[in-house]
């Protein structure tokens, strides 16, 4: 275990130069850029690379219909336009999830219903989607998180029972595999984001992957304003394209990366890694026939300050960023920032609270590296450990936000 000074009390940084970069200095990426200045398609409104980009898309996911827009936040909202929710409505999601998808559904003038996660990887619990479904219900979003995958098939089943439709978000997930599909197929539509920090990038941009035509016509009416009113550019699209290529192999290399760091994390308490397997290592449900596979944009972690003399959680990660190790806390619960008026919940919520005070995120870069990159990020783990008390009294910890009871008061 490292006894030297941890950057963040001023000593040096396990790795000076910071984690990895991304997007990659790519070769292919480079080449796609040159050729898309060198023909003046960069510039064009309507070029080759959209349209391939959306051939590419469809065979990868073995859909029939693809749209790129904006955004993965603007998929979402059309993905909700798609599927007809709109004022009066109600759309269930997980109580931990990305803020856009909870705005996106007041967006559209509907309610947003927030159920609980699961324990093994906080990602929303399938279970308790029964106990939200109401005669209001129009729709659920499904997002797998931080290397979480959740049991769509199960979900699939109680939609079907209920005439609910399904949207995937696969915005984290890409490439992923859930009960045997790729994540995105399942349910209704499905919900990719290119934002700059995604396994595929564009610096910004998004998919609706759906086999339902009604719904791309819905989609159209709403974004043909007579041009294209959340495009996707042709210069982006080119850039996506070698990228789709290497996905899958790239997706195999921080999988085996993941099982070395999860080995090495094993005799370490304090930062476990997200499951998708009970603890007795079956499925989350029965059924799983099919083993999940994660992609991992983020590797998330369960955080316990108890093992490192009560450090808060927001401050072990300030001192694991000074050492070069790009993790980061996760998304705040959404019960925790927004006033009960604008939500139904279902139940305590009690995992979700959990998960908004203990979700540590690992970028996915750094998981394409060596062995020696993932041996540097427990170096900085034990070094901030052994002067987890020190740190502690060193950077105050941040406040509670004015949460009580794990919903937020004010509006």
């Amino acid at each position: 275990m490292s006894t030297s000074v941890p950057a963040i009390l001023g000593g040096t940084p396990i790795r000076p130069d910071g984690p990895p970069a991304w997007p990659l200095d790519d070769p292919a990426v480079a080449d796609a850029l040159r050729s898309a200045l060198s023909d003046g398609t960069w510039g064009r409104y309507h070029g080759p690379h959209t349209g391939r980009l959306c051939q590419q898309l469809a065979a990868f996911h073995s859909c029939q219909h693809v749209i790129l827009c904006a955004s993965g936040t603007a998929a979402i909202e059309l993905a909700l336009r798609g599927a007809k929710v709109g004022p009066g409505d109600e759309v269930v999601l997980a109580a931990y999830d990305f803020k856009a998808n909870f705005q996106n559904v007041l967006t559209l003038g509907a309610t947003p219903v927030l159920v609980d996660v699961r324990p093994e990887n906080w990602n929303i619990d399938v279970e308790r989607l029964e106990e939200a479904i109401a005669p209001a219900t129009r729709a659920i979003i499904v997002s797998h998180l931080h290397g979480g995958i959740v049991a769509m098939p199960r979900v699939q089943e109680i939609a079907d029972r209920h005439g609910i439709a399904v949207i995937e978000d696969a915005c984290q997930a890409h490439g992923a595999m859930s009960g045997g599909r790729t994540a995105g197929t399942w349910g209704d539509v499905g919900v990719l984001s290119f934002g700059g920090s995604k396994l595929l990038t564009a610096g910004r941009g998004g998919a609706i992957l759906t086999n339902d035509a009604d719904i791309v016509q819905r989609i159209r009416l709403y974004t043909q304003r007579g041009n294209e009113a959340y495009p996707l550019s042709e210069l982006q699209a080119a850039v996506l394209l070698p990228q789709l290529e290497q996905l899958d192999e790239r997706n195999g290399r921080r999988f085996e990366r993941v099982r070395l760091l999860v080995s090495l994390l094993e005799d370490r308490k304090g930062l476990v890694p997200f499951r998708n397997t009970d603890p007795d290592h079956s499925p989350l449900t029965s059924h799983d026939s099919l083993p999940p596979t994660p992609s991992y944009y983020k590797l998330g972690l369960q955080y316990d300050p108890a093992a490192f003399d009560g450090l808060p959680r927001d401050t072990f990660a300030a001192a694991m960023r000074a050492e070069g190790v790009a993790l980061d806390t996760g998304f705040r619960s959404l019960h925790a920032i927004h006033s009960r008026r604008r939500f139904r919940a279902v139940g305590e919520l009690t995992h979700a609270a959990e998960a908004d005070r203990r979700v540590l995120t690992l970028h996915h870069p750094v998981l394409l590296g060596s062995e020696e990159d993932l041996r540097q990020v427990i170096a900085a783990l034990d070094k901030v450990r052994s002067f987890a008390t020190m740190i502690g009294e060193g950077v105050p910890g941040l406040e509670d936000g004015g949460i009580e009871d794990g919903f937020r008061r004010d509006v």
